[in-house]
């Protein structure tokens, strides 16, 4: 099995091979190294659910650094001020360290579902909900930085899982551990598959999409028509504006004075 600093090395070395390709492709700078991160941290989640302290107090360390980060954005759009932000930030911190992670210590167990092609599209999908990009392609495109990471991961696994001997190599007792669809534990797959489910919903039930969708959305992206101008340059159905000299005549004659 891949240690801890081979994977962190390859999906480091894979988010910036993904970042380059957004760039070229005409990704803001930023965004491109935000998802570079994404890839790096995706690399080393599923060994949220290591027996072995160092993976384990490494992974969550670092999880629990990046959630408050994609938070930002959003909370700056909700208008919450600084202070408030790095107090929101400290607290999320310290439950993700030391309330959600133990928790999933105890609810997991090492190569079940956490290492799995479902549990790295869920990893994806928690990226796409936590940022708030009212861009559809760059939400996009830094949750698939983070699938990308968690896959990577799983194909080192899957790789480390055969021994070679000469020129022969062994299957190991942990091959096809790693990258699959499910796990031999039918409560194990009925959660993962529920969580799917379950954010998939959220993601299509989205604000986005209502937006994308509603009349407003369509006629705001919808060209709008021509406007014909008259010979004097005003509209059909527009009052000419009189000129100085009829404003003044208006204001002058019998019927326009006060008291008739």
């Amino acid at each position: 099995m891949a240690n801890f600093r081979t994977h962190i090395t390859v999906s480091t070395a894979a988010g910036a091979a993904y970042a380059a390709a957004g760039y070229s492709l005409g990704v803001p700078w930023e965004s491109c190294l935000l998802a570079a991160g994404l890839c790096s941290a995706g690399g080393v989640l599923p060994d949220l659910d290591s027996d072995h302290s160092v993976p384990l107090r490494e992974t969550v360390s670092f999880t629990a650094a990046v959630v408050p980060l994609l938070l930002l954005d959003r909370w700056r759009h909700m208008g919450v001020s600084t202070d408030l932000i790095v107090l929101l930030a400290g607290v999320l911190y310290l439950a993700i360290r030391f309330v959600l992670f133990p928790l999933l210590r105890w609810y997991t167990v090492h190569r079940g579902m956490f290492h799995s092609i479902p549990a790295a599209i869920i990893c994806g999908e928690l990226v796409w909900l936590l940022t708030d990009d009212p861009d559809p392609k760059g939400r996009l495109y830094k949750a698939a930085a983070a699938t990308l990471g968690y896959l990577v991961h799983l194909g080192l696994d899957e790789l480390y899982s055969f021994q070679r001997r000469g020129v022969l190599l062994r299957r190991k007792r942990s091959a096809g551990t790693a990258l699959k669809w499910w796990g031999p534990s039918l409560w194990a797959n009925i959660t993962t598959y529920g969580k799917l489910a379950l954010l998939t919903t959220l993601i299509l039930q989205g604000p986005f999409w209502q937006q994308a969708d509603s009349p407003a959305a369509r006629t705001r992206h919808s060209p709008k028509p021509a406007v014909r101008q008259s010979a004097t340059g005003t509209a059909p159905g527009e009052k000419e504006m009189p000129s100085p000299l009829e404003q003044l005549w208006q204001a002058l004659r019998p019927e326009a004075s006060p008291g008739r």
